[in-house]
């Protein structure tokens, strides 16, 4: 243990984890030393012979388990963007450990005493702002993982959570497993007609990793609809193709997921509430099951009307091609089709002008210049977790260092689907450390010596994920409990919801949006094609995400004692009972490859995406309206939300930027529904 390197502080710029010297050998015996150290941290408040005081019972708890933060961000991070049998086997047999973990300190009678005396008396503490708001989450946030509860309701509760992760864990697996197994294998150039010559090249290519030469294969993303159904001709392999999406995981993960619906159900019945959705939704921006009924339940109606105008549209240019059976492998298709015929709009035009490092320095870079006043510089000096990670040190507008942002963009088969931001490290006054983090795409690795040629949806997923990147970054708060992302899990998506706006703000697009060859801007025509064919199609659009976020309300209402026997049978009788069982529509996901749900922490909370995009339409129209520059809107974004993490609450930090209450009317023009 002498030379592993958890053991101290990294001497990295912030403490970025040194990774040239990290191996998987380190990981155990520091996650076992670390979750020792903070129990023994724990032991000593508890010891404390002196009466309980903020100061030596929470602040003293903010600061245990340095080295468990250090080990297991490393952990989540390997497991999730290069992964291997070796960390995947760690990994599901220390989950269950670090929920133990969790427990006892959450469970620490000893310990709970104190932090309650403390919170008995807060009102004549004359604690600063923060200092309460720390205080209050902090009792709440033991209330609620069972530190009320009486002794047999508590052991069941350790039993449901250490199952629970456990099952956690091999969902993920599971679905890595089958998103390696589901992927689409082509014996002939031919059946990828349509794809352009990039994407061909780069099938092959993947197709060479998994040591299948002479062959062509398209790996499935994270969702249902893979962008290459757009562009095959071949309609028999879209079908192929569309039914591998649809179909992964579904019977190792289906009833795993219903097990995980089941005893999350039990654990929420133990703290007296209806269902899981109840319980999560307390402690969410939302507040009650009934509000997230009604947002969803007020969207089903006219998104499903919208839906259906436009299939009957695109079945009518099917049938024109001989087409009788119209079918969700079709839909992507001929919406592409319908969108070229209607708008003179080829969506693969755009691609030559959206190449990834001009969008990323010239797009995403010089926004967050623009309205912040930061600038970032490459440090190829320092190493990344994996050999495609660059690091970049951010800088305020005057100098002053800020942090690290890391960027890991492409796809590979040890890495997870879909597109995410974590922290390395987390920014805390307390502690001295400033913020370290990370952001992750899928994006296909062309041949080398091709361009990497992003889609109008991967532009605005980069600019999505560096939103909440920034929200990291800028946070500036005393306790690392409180800062950056650690926010309602219906709030966290409005900071990088907003942060797409930038993809289409002229002064930023006119920047980004040039011809990878000739460096020419995208043509006025083109773009004025591309912004009237924006709203095409999002009738469908809207319909699977609605479904998606329905199929967990269901999974997650369910009461204890009710559990699930056939998960497909449920998932299409959940998807009817709330209107959204269009045939042509799939949902945006499926459960066996619902990872939101069952590893990702969304569970009873996909209904985020909307309820933030409410937050962000309105937030969209004040930087364009209030009459401000944009850098004095971005420096008030920043400073009364941004900035905030979770030390104020979160409607608070929106009614300080807007001056007022936010407004659905906004998402409803956006979404097209104000009909």
């Amino acid at each position: 243990m002498t030379e592993n390197p958890f053991l101290a502080p990294s001497p990295l710029p912030y403490r970025l984890p040194p990774f040239g010297e990290i191996r998987d050998e380190h990981l155990r015996p520091a996650l076992d030393q670390g979750m020792a150290e903070q129990l023994a941290e724990i032991a000593r408040i508890t010891a404390d012979p002196a009466p309980a005081t903020f100061d030596n019972t929470v602040v003293a708890l903010e600061a245990t388990g340095q080295l468990l933060r250090r080990v297991t961000a490393v952990l989540d991070v390997r497991t999730s963007v290069d992964t291997n049998p070796e960390l995947q086997a760690l990994d599901a047999e220390y989950q269950p450990k670090r929920a133990a973990h969790s427990d006892a300190i959450h469970l620490d009678r000893a310990l709970f005493a104190r932090l309650d005396a403390v919170y008995a008396r807060r009102a004549e503490l004359a604690l600063d702002a923060e200092s309460l708001r720390l205080l209050e989450r902090r009792h709440q946030e033991f209330v609620r993982a069972g530190a009320q509860l009486p002794p047999a309701q508590q052991q069941r509760l350790r039993e449901l959570n250490a199952e629970l992760a456990s099952s956690s864990a091999l969902f993920e697996q599971n679905l890595m497993a089958a998103n390696r197994a589901g992927a689409l294998v082509l014996d002939r150039v031919e059946q990828l007609d349509g794809l352009s010559e990039t994407a061909i090249e780069a099938a092959a290519a993947n197709a060479r990793e998994l040591g299948l030469p002479d062959t062509w294969v398209l790996s499935l993303l994270n969702f249902t609809v893979q962008p290459a159904l757009a562009q095959l001709t071949d309609r028999e392999v879209r079908r192929r193709l569309l039914a591998a999406a649809l179909e992964r995981a579904e019977l190792s993960n289906g009833q795993l997921a219903a097990t995980m619906a089941a005893l999350r159900a039990e654990r929420a019945a133990l703290f007296g509430y209806p269902n899981h959705a109840a319980y999560v939704v307390a402690d969410e921006t939302a507040g009650t099951e009934a509000a997230v009924t009604e947002l969803l339940g007020r969207l089903v109606a006219p998104a499903v009307a919208n839906a259906e105008r436009e299939l009957a549209r695109l079945a009518a240019a099917a049938e024109a091609d001989g087409v009788t059976d119209f079918g969700p492998h079709d839909l992507p298709y001929y919406a592409e089709r319908v969108r070229q015929a209607e708008y003179d709009l080829d969506s693969a035009a755009l691609q030559p002008y959206y190449e990834l490092d001009r969008v990323l320095f010239d797009g995403v870079f010089h926004a967050a210049g623009l309205a912040y006043g930061i600038t970032f510089t490459e440090r190829t000096d320092l190493v990344g977790y994996h050999a495609d990670t660059r690091v970049f040190e951010v800088f305020e507008q005057d100098g002053t260092p800020l942090g690290l942002f890391l960027a890991d963009f492409f796809a590979r088969t040890t890495k997870r689907g879909g597109a995410w931001m974590d922290e390395l490290v987390t920014q805390s006054h307390l502690l001295g450390v400033r913020p370290v983090v990370h952001n992750n795409l899928n994006l296909t690795k062309p041949a080398p010596g091709r361009p990497v040629l992003l889609t109008a949806d991967e532009v605005r997923t980069l600019f999505h994920e560096f939103g909440h990147a920034l929200h990291g970054l800028f946070s500036d708060v005393r306790y690392p409990s409180l800062a950056g992302t650690a926010v309602p899990r219906d709030f966290v998506e409005f900071p990088s919801q907003v942060n797409e706006m930038w993809a289409n703000w002229p002064e930023v697009r006119d920047r980004f949006a040039r011809h990878h060859e000739s460096g020419e801007p995208i043509p006025a025509e083109l773009l004025a094609k591309a912004e009237a064919a924006e709203t095409f199609g999002q009738g469908t659009v809207l319909v699977e995400v609605l479904a998606a976020a329905l199929l967990d309300w269901a999974w997650h209402t369910l009461p204890a004692g009710q559990p699930v026997e056939d998960p497909v049978a449920f998932e299409a009788a959940a998807l009817k009972a709330a209107g959204l069982s269009l045939a042509a529509v799939p949902p945006r996901y499926r459960t066996g490859y619902f990872g939101h749900l069952f590893v990702g922490g969304y569970s009873a909370g996909y209904y985020a995406y909307l309820w933030s995009e409410v937050l962000d339409a309105d937030t969209v129209d004040w930087f364009a309206g209030n009459g401000r520059p944009v850098r004095e809107s971005g420096e008030v974004f920043r400073r009364e939300l941004l900035a905030r993490g979770d030390s104020r609450p979160a409607l608070e930090c929106v009614r300080a930027v807007l001056g007022r209450e936010p407004r659905i009317e906004p998402l409803l023009v956006r979404r097209g529904l104000t009909a």
